[in-house]
């Protein structure tokens, strides 16, 4: 049926009619149907240069193409990189053939070469339409000279199908590059439905609308190109931000995957609030650009507090230098112990002795009961009691002889402010600077020049450390100050955070204990009630466990004892009275 059925041909002179003038008088309704024509074209032409949907567009190309023309069926390839032409759309209406472009229907016929054995392949009608950049109009395919139909005949045989008039016009975009080819077949009077040949308005027609729709097609590919420019771009600021720390890896690419979960869940959700929320295409894909580049900021922020493992670590752990000096105090203590020995009786009164080692062996054992606690005390935990931290300070007090040959306090200053860190591995200090990204974050993001459908991105990249009671930061937002897709952000970047597995100072969460503390925001009005409701109702977390947990985070989920989590069952039950 198309120019994919005609195989191969001897190579001779295509059959096609000059574009020719319009007569010069034309009857009253002859002049009606063509202004009827060219006002379509007009309308056909506004429409494809508003359409954003590549298949929709093939689609919309060839069905005008065929209504300008009134052919019965149609085809259009695209030009590849490797000089071939790929069915991208076919249609034939008396036979009720429709594939590709919006029906789901692939195409499976293999694509046409432009050349073969390294000559140029002028026997098929698209490919010499290609090659000579011309239009090729041709009456009868049973009649044409010059090219093969067998292929065509064939079809026809099989189908009972009488492939007549072709009309193929190639498609040029600015450049005057050829990008693909519109090919008509079997061209319909108006009056009684007959078969005839492609007129000279018919081609006209045609190669104007193939004009308009390869500026289309080009524009459309401009778009799409600037757009997967654009989205590598943010996603290679990802991956250095994830490959700047080997225990944040993965953060940035995992929070857009809970987001835009989350997001679509919202939008179809009826819970409080979400009734009225709704997120379009274009809504969504703001909402993933801005989880991509939520943590943007981090590019500031100095790695040895990111990847802060222990509460001793800058470039590498000191508590490896605190260990020395715990085997200088032990090395003092052996001092005195045999001075005291050799000063005692020449050392030959073995009572004395075993007193001085008694001595010595209580003194050991306090360094290395020290020892270890200072230890235990670098590593960040939940928590950590005033007696803890007064135990710090007491060693810290203690006296050693440093590397000037001085007396001085066995600990610093700073090595006791940040072993006594109550929670985690980070300072007062050291927090500020992480919380800082965000300030940088929303610095960066709000001078990106962001198209319309993506001015919110800073806001929405900017809150996800914001609660709904101010408490948050860098600015103290308010639920109300706060668009809902910065909420779905928060959320998203909280439960990774959870259940990451790469993180230094913890190891990562289970379901249950993640949703637990999910829960516990939820009550202390940190994250969004009606978004918890939906990504626990929806399942969010499962179907993202499934994917990037390891199998031993993957718990029993009991609902029942979720803070705040009221199950389905439950929240639609009557209430009665007492």
């Amino acid at each position: 049926m198309s120019d994919h059925a005609s195989g191969n041909a001897s190579n001779e002179t295509n059959a096609t009619g000059g574009i020719g003038r319009l007569p010069e008088a034309l009857s009253p309704e002859a002049t009606a149907s063509l202004l009827r024509r060219i006002n379509k074209l007009n309308e056909l032409g506004i429409a494809l240069s508003s359409e954003r949907d590549t298949n929709r567009l093939l689609e919309n190309i060839l069905l005008g193409a065929k209504e300008l023309t009134n052919a019965d069926a149609g085809t259009i390839y695209s030009a590849t990189d490797h000089q071939t032409l790929k069915f991208e759309i076919i249609r034939t209406d008396s036979l009720n053939i429709a594939m590709g472009g919006t029906t789901g229907v692939a195409i499976n016929f293999p694509e046409l070469p432009l050349y073969r054995n390294g000559q140029p392949n002028l026997a098929m009608v698209a490919a010499y339409c290609v090659l000579k950049d011309t239009t090729v109009n041709i009456p009868d395919a049973y009649e044409a000279e010059g090219f093969d139909f067998s292929g065509t005949r064939a079809f026809d045989k099989n189908t009972g199908y009488r492939s007549t008039s072709f009309l193929t016009v190639p498609l040029k975009n600015h450049e005057n590059e050829i990008i693909g080819v519109l090919q008509l077949i079997n061209a319909k009077d108006p009056a009684d439905g007959r078969i005839k040949r492609f007129t000279k308005e018919d081609q006209q027609l045609a190669e104007s609308l193939a004009s308009q729709a390869a500026i289309a097609l080009t524009n459309q590919k401009l778009i799409s190109d600037l757009k997967q420019l654009f989205e590598s771009f943010i996603q290679s600021i990802a991956t250095a931000i994830d490959e700047k720390s080997p225990y944040t890896g993965g953060h940035c690419h995992r929070v857009p995957v809970l987001a835009e979960m989350l997001g679509r869940a919202a939008s179809d959700s009826d819970v409080g609030e979400l009734k009225a929320f709704t997120l379009s295409d274009e809504d969504l894909y703001e909402l993933k650009i801005a989880a991509w580049l939520h943590d943007c900021g981090k590019v500031v922020t100095p790695t040895e507090v990111v990847d802060k493992a222990t509460k001793l670590e800058t470039i590498f752990d000191r508590v490896h230098m605190v260990d020395v000096r715990f085997e200088v105090l032990k090395r003092d203590a052996q001092i005195r112990a045999l001075e005291r020995k050799l000063q005692a009786s020449g050392g030959g009164d073995s009572t004395f002795n075993q007193e001085v080692d008694a001595t010595l062996e209580k003194e050991l054992q306090q360094i290395d009961d020290d020892r270890a606690f200072i230890r235990e005390s670098n590593i960040g935990g939940e928590f950590m009691s005033d007696q803890r931290q007064e135990r710090v300070r007491t060693i810290g007090r203690q006296r050693w002889v440093g590397p000037k040959g001085e007396e001085e306090d066995f600990l610093t200053e700073n090595e006791v402010y940040n072993l006594n860190i109550a929670r985690g591995t980070i300072n007062k200090e050291e927090r500020q600077i992480i919380n800082n990204h965000v300030v940088a974050t929303i610095k960066m993001l709000e001078a990106i020049p962001f198209p319309k459908h993506m001015t919110r991105v800073p806001e929405m990249a900017g809150g996800h450390h914001e609660t709904l009671i101010g408490t948050g930061y860098p600015k103290g937002l308010t639920k109300d100050q706060m668009s809902v897709q910065a909420r779905i952000m928060a959320i998203a970047d909280v439960f990774e955070a959870l259940t990451a597995r790469d993180r230094p100072y913890k190891p990562g969460k289970t379901l249950s204990q993640s949703l637990q503390i999910l829960g516990f925001m939820k009550k202390d009005q940190h994250i969004d009630p009606d978004l918890f409701q939906v990504f626990i109702d929806q399942e969010i977390y499962m179907r993202y466990a499934e994917e990037y947990l390891g199998p031993e985070q993957i718990d029993e989920v009991n609902l029942d004892k979720i803070p705040g989590y009221l199950p389905p069952a439950r929240r639609e039950a009557p209430v009665t009275g007492s």
